[in-house]
């Protein structure tokens, strides 16, 4: 049930005392502050250490659950996360290693020649070809971002792709996966099995994370400005989540 954004007193600051919590953690706006294009995100020493140091303390109990690619989610956490899920659930790396991936359909193929031909005449704009999914960036020319809708909107109708807006992107991906589908996964396999998860997200695709968290006994963590969510808790912006996160590891398993 989403929660409205202007009853903050249900968005609290989560509790660092967890018991046996199963970690599941958006990377962009989350681990790593928004930047104006995706290859402006590196790795950064404080992140990977302690993505480490959380997987070795809870026994492997944390996933990454991101709209980014596996390869890009490995750049990013200086390959600190063995259980790992990119392009919305799309595709997905069990913590025995085996990586499960959507069967892309032809239509994609022409989403992205279509999203290239917008950005070609539209400076600024900038296309991210995931494989089974193609984002349509607008953050360099918000100017265009009625445009961009338009156009995302009308290749959904076509092709039956699923559209799904983010932070100044319009993303086209494959049918049938997201976030939750992702963490419900996990959560039926070792180590996660028995835990309870814990859902850090910022944008509306965690939204379904958030959901299947509290399904399964836990709750989800809201990262950013208050807004109607089905998280319970909240922390204000990156840096807060890495210092909940250094208190976290603390925690009884």
């Amino acid at each position: 049930m989403l929660q409205a954004a202007d009853q903050k007193t249900q968005l609290e600051r989560p509790p660092a005392g967890l018991m046996r919590p199963a970690l599941f953690l958006d990377m962009d706006g989350v681990l790593a502050p928004l930047a104006p294009t995706p290859s402006d995100v590196g790795p950064l020493t404080r992140r990977t250490v302690l993505l480490e140091t959380l997987i070795e303390r809870f026994c492997g109990r944390v996933a990454i659950l991101s709209g980014r690619t596996l390869e890009e989610i490995d750049r990013i956490s200086g390959d600190a996360a063995r259980s790992a899920s990119g392009v919305h659930g799309l595709e997905r790396r069990r913590h025995d290693g085996e990586t499960e991936r959507a069967e892309v359909p032809d239509s994609l193929r022409e989403v992205v020649s279509a999203f290239d031909a917008f950005a070609r005449t539209r400076p600024g704009i900038l296309v991210e070809d995931k494989g089974a999914s193609v984002g349509l960036h607008y953050r360099q020319a918000q100017d265009s971002r009625e445009d961009a809708t338009a156009l995302a909107s009308r290749l959904a109708g076509e092709t039956g792709l699923t559209l799904q807006p983010g932070h100044m992107v319009l993303e086209l991906k494959t049918p049938g996966a997201d976030k939750g589908t992702a963490l419900a996964a996990f959560m039926t396999e070792p180590p996660f099995i028995g835990s309870v998860p814990v859902m850090l997200g910022d944008d509306l695709t965690d939204e379904f994370a958030f959901e299947a968290a509290a399904a399964l006994g836990g709750f989800g963590i809201l990262v950013g400005p208050e807004r109607h969510t089905a998280a319970r808790y909240r922390l204000d912006d990156v840096e807060a989540v890495l210092t909940w996160l250094e208190h976290v590891k603390e925690t009884d398993t």
